[in-house]
């Protein structure tokens, strides 16, 4: 990605609730293209899970996420539901893991689960149990990070939360996808 202007902000769209289960299919191609037909510029997807990074004249992420999801529901068809993160705050996510969070992945799944503002950190934990022995969580900023065991993971309580009106006020990206982002984001 190039900067074109000094007052630009990179950031990441993380779209929640497409190609999942054969609901709301949108190709990575159009994906960057409508984001492209809207003016925003360096625009590059990532995996089929709903990962777009961009460049825009910084409007507040408030309106900004506004803006994308009646532009994707318009262009899609679907109600489209949207989370933003800055350059700075995916750093943030990736350095305020909690120790040894990502380094045994032969061993655990990781995951970090991206909140949908108003909801936080404290009150999104308040929903989530964590299986002793299989489980773990911890509250971030404006995330949740969580670690099940492989061997065990069909025991995890993870599978509980999607379960909950909670669940709709957040998206998931594994912890390699989190990282690979973060290293996309810093390419400019």
């Amino acid at each position: 990605m190039t900067a074109h202007r000094t007052a630009d902000t990179a950031w990441l769209a993380l779209l929640r609730g497409i190609n999942v289960g054969g609901r709301n299919v949108i190709r990575m191609a159009e994906l960057r293209s409508c984001f492209e037909a809207e003016g925003f510029r360096d625009v590059v997807t990532y995996i089929q899970s709903g990962n777009v990074i961009f460049r825009s004249a910084s409007s507040g992420p408030g309106a900004l996420t506004a803006r994308i999801e009646e532009m994707l529901a318009a262009a899609f068809g679907y109600r489209a539901k949207v989370t933003l993160r800055s350059r700075d705050q995916m750093r943030a996510v990736v350095e305020g893991a909690p120790a040894g969070f990502g380094v045994r992945p032969d061993i655990h799944r990781y995951d970090v689960l991206f909140l949908m503002p108003p909801l936080t950190a404290v009150d999104a934990m308040a929903h989530v149990s964590a299986r002793p022995g299989v489980d773990e969580a911890w509250a971030g900023e404006g995330v949740l990070y969580f670690s099940r065991l492989i061997a065990r993971a069909s025991r995890s309580h993870l599978s509980r939360l999607a379960s909950m009106p909670v669940y709709q006020s957040m998206t998931i990206r594994n912890w390699k996808t989190t990282t690979r982002l973060l290293q996309l984001m810093e390419a400019d």
